[in-house]
């Protein structure tokens, strides 16, 4: 029992709180301190109040019983009443549990473990009432003696080790035993259908928000495939899976699988099939290299979400406890059978018998894992929150204080140090670290650096560098005065800057790419994580300086985005952007990290993911691992990958406040995108816009099925306008994509979200010859099979119209001096890449004249989206000559490399006239007035 006097602040709250729920009654000193210290326990006494009178009684609160939350008869037990039990329980007992936390001292090892039996008897009972539910509708499937074929839910992470935390959410995998169709419903349907629909029942009793609140946030993201698998699958289905495309992170994540509820015959099946992809028959040592770049992403996931003073993902935090044990589990688990557990605390005792860790290790491991539990489960109890982050406001520090009976909230955080501090050396000695480059380097730099002592550059730059490089230390140490750098950080950066201009040195920098670094350093100067980093992994610093060297551009992005900083820890990654088909797989598995009901941490990793892999693209560009075709063809995959999980994203949120309409699911939306322009053509450039119209097959009469029920046109409507959020929307980290829509029918006044036979209609009868042209370069690029096919079919149908070319050729020509006028930047000295005579625009409207007035009696001309093959086409059809053809494509290309080179520099869409450049505007000029007789 916590005997620790409350603090002033503390007694008021409690004296107030039993006042406003007992009146006049003499005060319970037990029950009263509960209330000073849980906001979640005094809501719910103020919905029960008669609860407290439970809690006083001694032999209820020593009993560990965990009855069913449910009556035995199922079948007649509708939504509103399963989901009002089922959250009263959950209110009942970890009111429970905080009793034993806040004011009985209780073992934490005996809190978690109870958590974990309660949530476990909510989860099965929510499981058997769906099946009973499903039952009702579809039948029964059974197997060959008739017996009904349970779903069996995995519980992992915590859940999964009997470890669960007092406010987390819950981590589920749902699978059946065989693919039998049900048997005595109305009719019979496949148990993937059936199965999909107890899941979904499932989950809504748990995760739904109701007047009684929720049970439990239910994450489905670890399930196979990620958000993109199917709901449930066979266990002969999740076998093939983890055989063939299991990934390594994956085995982790299964080493804490466990089957919740009653035992079944199909138990084995699955452990048998889950162990030999968890466990390497051998001692598998491979752990520590893939457990030292998680390490890395455990550490750039604290600087990614700005954590401080968080106890799960800091330096010596649970997590490094849990990857010590994970680590020697995984090593020696398919050897010594005992590690085959999912629980932390009883691994831990294994490796303590068979004396893979020094006995007083384990114990000290042991006892500050608990310790580092009970803070949690203080720091979530006080508001049913899930965080692992320390108060920072005065009335959860007075908790903490006295649940740690320290004399101050200074003391907490040192007694905390103290116990991280040792977690974080013997997560050292475990995993270790990669060995770091010789940093040795001559003394000058530290006297230029610490002393001001700008002569000492000489004969270590060139004569010619070392005034740049003089202006270039002076404007930083100017910025550094407008910057708050605290005592360790002026540390780390009077280590770092000689590293720096060492480095800086040995590329030969110049003064002006020095200016570069120097900005980068100036931005991150009060984040000491980042100068830490660089001054830690020098091949990071390295490849900084290099990066900076090639490209202005991504010295600015880096300035611009400081996270970007990880990625240059892994050089191979970094110079080796993904294959063009994984970016949408790779944004699946960057989003099973991310929080599924955080919308602000959604936006966010959004932009961080592109920006991820822009670096990686840029960074290859840069040094010439890919060309300019190359380079928009990653750009455009990556844009792509972003819509499709922007779309998800956004359909989610719409689903849950009102339903998804009728006929549709999440692989089928009936919504679809269609990209036109530089997106369209596969032609994306670093700071290229999207031009994006969006699409979909309702009819007008459908509605959506949740409670809050709408027409599925506005369902759409809003799905759309939520995108345009999740995109414009300006965060910590920028904006995604500027989001352009004005191509859609009718323009700024036309529907967001438009049926896709409407935009038919509408091409046909209204469209302006302009936006012909602007089809020439649209294409879908999500959507179901369905909605693509009639898209297509569209575009077709509207680019195969005969045209008169008299009208055509006006229409083009007026709308093309139209932009020149209002938009070139040409001069005499200077042109304009994009929009200048003879330029890229020049070239492009050739190419879409040439569909719009041929592909009636050549439909091939088409058939593809981009300028370079279309013009391709033009000569296989003997519209252009060999040399015309090769006079355009060399220029396109030519100017697209020009201005891509310069937009990696910030050097503008202008570039200098010279010979070579005016010999090719010259020729593209009289092609365009040929064929378009342009009057000039």
């Amino acid at each position: 029992m916590h005997d620790a006097t409350l603090p002033a602040n503390l007694a008021q709250l409690a004296q107030a709180r039993w006042q406003h729920l007992y009146g006049n009654k003499t005060i319970n000193s037990s029950l009263a301190r509960l209330l000073a210290m849980s906001d979640f326990a005094f809501r719910i006494l103020q919905k029960e109040p008669n609860l407290g009178e439970w809690l006083l009684d001694a032999q209820q609160m020593q009993s560990r019983e965990f009855p069913n939350p449910l009556p035995e008869e199922l079948t007649t037990l509708d939504d509103r009443q399963c989901f009002s039990l089922l959250r009263k329980y959950r209110q009942r007992f970890w009111l429970k549990v905080m009793w034993l936390d806040l004011v009985a001292g209780n073992d934490i090892a005996d809190s978690i473990t109870y958590i974990s039996k309660l949530s476990e008897a909510l989860i099965d009972a929510a499981n058997k009432w769906a099946f009973a539910q499903t039952i009702k509708q579809c039948g029964t499937p059974m197997d060959e003696f008739g017996k009904p074929l349970p779903m069996l839910v995995i519980g992992m992470g915590k859940l999964g080790g009997g470890e669960l935390n007092f406010s987390s959410d819950i981590d589920l995998i749902f699978c059946y035993p065989c693919n039998v169709p049900t048997q005595g419903g109305r009719k019979s349907v496949e148990a993937q259908i059936f199965y999909t629909k107890v899941a979904q029942k499932l989950i809504a009793a748990l995760d739904q928000v109701t007047v009684d609140g929720q049970v439990f946030r239910v994450d489905m993201r670890l399930r196979p495939f990620g958000e993109s698998g199917p709901l449930v699958m066979s266990l002969s289905a999740m076998e093939d899976y983890y055989q063939d495309q299991g990934r390594e992170w994956e085995r982790y994540a299964m080493l804490k699988a466990r089957l919740l509820g009653m035992q079944s015959e199909h138990w084995q099946t699955f452990y048998s099939m889950l162990r030999p992809f968890v466990y390497r028959r051998y001692i598998d040592f491979s752990v520590i290299e893939s457990l030292r770049k998680m390490k890395h992403m455990i550490a750039q996931e604290v600087r990614r979400k700005g954590l401080v003073n968080n106890i799960k993902l800091g330096a010596g935090g649970i997590r490094e406890v849990e990857f010590i044990v994970q680590a020697l589990q995984m090593i020696r688990g398919g050897r010594d059978t005992s590690l085959q557990t999912p629980s932390i605390v009883n691994a831990l005792k294994q490796l303590d018998t068979l004396e893979v860790i020094p006995h007083d290790v384990v114990d000290s491991l042991h006892e500050h894992y608990l310790f580092l539990r009970k803070i949690e489960q203080y720091l979530q109890a006080f508001d049913d929150q899930q965080t692992q982050t320390l108060p920072d406001n005065a009335i959860s520090q007075a908790r903490l204080i006295v649940l740690m009976d320290c004399k101050g909230y200074e003391q907490c955080l040192e007694v905390l140090q103290k116990v991280m501090l040792s977690v974080r050396d013997e997560f050292t000695h475990v995993i270790g670290d990669e060995p770091q480059e010789d940093s040795e380097f001559d003394d000058a730099f530290t006297y230029v650096w610490l002393e001001g002592d700008t002569e000492q550059l000489a004969g270590k730059v060139t004569e010619s560098q070392i005034q740049p490089w003089q202006s270039a230390l002076k404007s930083f140490i100017n910025a550094l005065k407008k910057k708050q750098v605290g005592a360790r950080g002026a540390d780390i950066l009077d280590k770092l800057l000689p590293c720096l201009l060492h480095q800086a040195a040995e590329q030969n920098l110049s003064g002006n790419v020095l200016t570069s670094v120097l900005n980068i350093i100036a931005t991150i100067v009060s984040r000491t994580a980042y100068l830490e980093l660089l001054y830690e992994n020098q091949g990071a610093l390295k490849q900084l300086i290099s990066l900076s060297a090639h490209s202005l551009w991504i010295a600015e992005h880096i300035a611009k985005y400081p996270i970007l900083l990880d990625e240059l820890l892994d050089p191979a990654a970094l110079y080796k952007p993904l294959p063009l088909q994984a970016y949408k797989l790779e944004i699946r598995q960057y989003f099973l990290r991310i929080e599924q009901h955080d919308l602000e941490q959604q936006m966010e990793a959004l932009r961080q993911f592109k920006q991820t892999h822009q670096l990686r693209i840029a960074a290859a560009d840069a040094t010439g691992v890919l060309n300019i075709m190359q380079v928009s063809d990653h750009l455009t995959a990556l844009a792509e990958a972003i819509i499709e999980q922007s779309v998800n994203l956004a359909w989610q949120q719409m689903v849950v406040r009102f339903g998804q309409p009728q006929h549709c699911h999440e692989d089928a939306k009936g919504f679809a995108v269609i990209a036109y322009g530089k997106a369209g053509g596969w032609e994306l450039g670093y700071d290229s816009d999207l031009d994006l119209v969006f699409v979909h097959n309702s009819d007008g009469d459908s509605y959506t099925e949740g409670e809050k029920s709408i027409t599925s046109r506005q369902f759409y409507l809003k799905l759309a306008q939520r995108l345009m959020h999740l995109f414009n929307t300006r965060t910590a980290s920028g904006i995604l994509y500027e989001l352009d829509t004005r191509l859609r029918p009718e323009g700024n006044s036309g529907l967001l979200a438009i049926n896709l036979e409407s935009f038919y209609q509408y091409q046909l009868q209204q469209a302006w010859t302009w936006e012909h042209q602007a089809l020439v370069r649209a294409r879908i690029v999500l959507g179901e099979s369905s909605m693509a096919a009639r898209f297509n079919e569209i575009r077709t149908r509207v680019l195969h119209q005969e045209r008169t070319r008299e009208k055509l050729l006006e229409d083009v020509v007026t709308m093309r001096e139209k932009m020149r006028t209002h938009l070139s930047k040409d001069t005499d000295v200077l042109f304009d890449l994009k929009q200048g005579k003879g330029g890229m625009t020049d070239i492009e409207f050739l190419a879409q004249y040439f569909v719009l007035n041929y592909a009636h009696s050549h439909p091939e001309i088409s058939t593809y989206t981009d300028n370079v093959r279309i013009l391709a086409c033009a000569h296989k059809l003997a519209i252009l000559s060999a040399q015309e053809q090769t006079i355009l494509i060399d220029a396109y290309c030519f100017f697209r490399e020009r201005y891509h080179n310069q937009s990696l520099n910030s050097q503008g869409k202008c570039t200098v006239r010279d010979d070579l450049l005016s010999k090719m505007i010259e020729q593209v000029t009289q092609i365009f007035n040929a064929v378009l007789i342009l009057k000039s």
